[in-house]
């Protein structure tokens, strides 16, 4: 089964010491995550986000509700923290989130690797065209909530 990589880059005009914390507060997942998945965190609040920390949630995908167990695998504040699948609609989801100071800013650089349970056809049928969309929501939001947002840089 092949495996399938999204890549997104966006500079914020702030500094990696005052973006990261707000991945640090597990409960903005939701706030980055689109209205249309449903998205609710199961795991007790509040949560310490460091290696080793187990977060459950439930979303809706296509009408199907499904649960996703994430084990924060890699730790590091403020530059990087990786974050992976253990139970959800994927048999692999490897998400590195990396924070580079770049021109009195900070790139914001995500990196999925991702399986889709369907294979080829699943993927290009639904999975790439909603793991698209939710990351563009995802970049949306992070520049209304930290201004800026050029992709370009």
């Amino acid at each position: 089964m092949s495996t399938y990589r999204l890549q997104r880059e966006q500079w914020l005009p702030r500094t990696c010491e005052e973006i990261f914390p707000f991945f640090a507060d597990a409960r903005n997942l939701g706030v980055l995550t689109p209205d249309w998945l449903d998205f609710e965190i199961l795991t007790p609040m509040p949560l310490e986000m460091k290696a080793g920390t187990l977060i459950d949630y439930r979303i809706r995908i296509h009408g199907f509700p499904l649960r996703w167990r994430t084990l924060i695998k890699e730790w590091q504040p403020p530059f990087e923290f990786v974050d992976v699948q253990l139970k959800g609609p994927y048999s692999l989801w490897h998400h590195r989130h990396r924070f580079v100071p770049k021109d009195g800013g900070t790139l914001c650089i995500d990196e999925i690797d991702y399986r889709p349970i369907g294979g080829a056809l699943i993927n290009r049928l639904f999975v790439r065209k909603d793991v698209e969309r939710i990351f563009a929501f995802r970049e949306q939001k992070m520049a209304v909530l930290f201004g800026g947002g050029d992709t370009s840089r």
